[in-house]
This record gives C-alpha cells, sequence and structure tokens, in this order.
C-alpha cells in the first residue's frame, strides 16, 4: 500500500476462535497425518494449509489460534477451512465459530530519516534504550499500538486489530514525526 509515500505491508495476522466443543486432537493426527501434535513439548495442535499459508494451532478445549495470514480475510478463511475439513472428517459437529482478529503486525517505511534521540526526548510512552535495541519504541495512546520506530524510517506496528487500524496509527505517527521535526526527508 503506498499513501502518503508510506509503504505499508501486513507482515501477520493473528485470529482466534472458539468451537463450543471439545476438540479429539488424537483423532485428527489418525485422520490427517500431516499435523504437528507433540503433546509432551506443547499441549496444541499444528494444522497447517497452504492455502492461505497459514498454521492454526488447535486445543483439546476447543480453541483455535491461526497465525501466518497476510489480511483479515485470509484469516477469517483459514479458520473455516481448518473448521470445514474437521466437520466433513466427523471430527467435530459445531457451528461456525466466532471468529476475531487478535493483532496485526505490519512493516512500513515511512521515507525518510527518524532523530531516535530527539524523539527519546519529544514523545510520551516511549522506550529507548541503543544499548539493548537499535530501535525507539513507541506506544501509541489513541491507536492502542506499539511501534517499533528505526532510525532508517523502517516500522513495524504491532497491536492493531484492523487493517485500517495499521493505516490509521502510521498516517498519525507521521504526522507527529513531521509536527515536532523528528523526521528528515
Amino acid at each position: 500500500m503506498s499513501k502518503d509515500g508510506i509503504y505499508i505491508s501486513i507482515e501477520n495476522v493473528v485470529a482466534s476462535a472458539s468451537l463450543t466443543q471439545k476438540i479429539d486432537l488424537l483423532a485428527i493426527v489418525r485422520i490427517f497425518p500431516g499435523v504437528e501434535y507433540r503433546p509432551e513439548q506443547f499441549p496444541g495442535l499444528v494444522y497447517r494449509l497452504k492455502k492461505p499459508k497459514t498454521a492454526t494451532l488447535l486445543f483439546g478445549s476447543g480453541k483455535m489460534v491461526c497465525t501466518g495470514a497476510k489480511t483479515e480475510s485470509q484469516a477469517k478463511k483459514a479458520v473455516l477451512k481448518v473448521v470445514d475439513e474437521l466437520k466433513r472428517n466427523g471430527i467435530i459437529k459445531t457451528e461456525e465459530p466466532e471468529i476475531q482478529i487478535q493483532n496485526i503486525v505490519a512493516s512500513a517505511g515511512l521515507g525518510g530519516y527518524i532523530d531516535l534521540e530527539k524523539c527519546a526526548l519529544s514523545l510520551k510512552r516511549m522506550m529507548y534504550e541503543p544499548e539493548q535495541f537499535p530501535g525507539l519504541i513507541y506506544r501509541m495512546d489513541e491507536q492502542k499500538v506499539v511501534m517499533l520506530l528505526f532510525s532508517s524510517g523502517k516500522l513495524v506496528c504491532t497491536g492493531a486489530r484492523k487493517e485500517n487500524d495499521v493505516e490509521d496509527a502510521v498516517k498519525v505517527l507521521k504526522e507527529t514525526l513531521e509536527s515536532k521535526n523528528l523526521i528528515y526527508y
């Protein structure tokens, strides 16, 4: 996406869903040999899809967590596809689950150099310890996201629940940096 000279790329969408019943994970292992299930290491089963390319964690409680999608609709489609495959194979008999987007991780480029030292003095709710980590961690109040800012003008946005929230937060951030003379083109 390109808006106002900003390039945003959604890297990962995490969605959760809850079935109204328990799931027999061992039955899934018997029917779908490609799944990963090592209960001694982790209580969830990993169910991977090629299209959309995602990994869905299934738990015996009926909870599901899908990661790896690049859009909200892709995440929802992946969860519904897993549920459909489990239904068709007689493992579950549930209605469609309620799917919620939990987190969207995106990267972006603002097209300029950011003065992180000045940012550390000008922005509230931020943490900057260059000896520990080269980026500045900025918690945005209204947008409820966390931005990792780098001097190159690149950033990582996490915590959004809608794709539009990412765009809005990046736009507000760029406006804030420009108004405080913290970004140079």
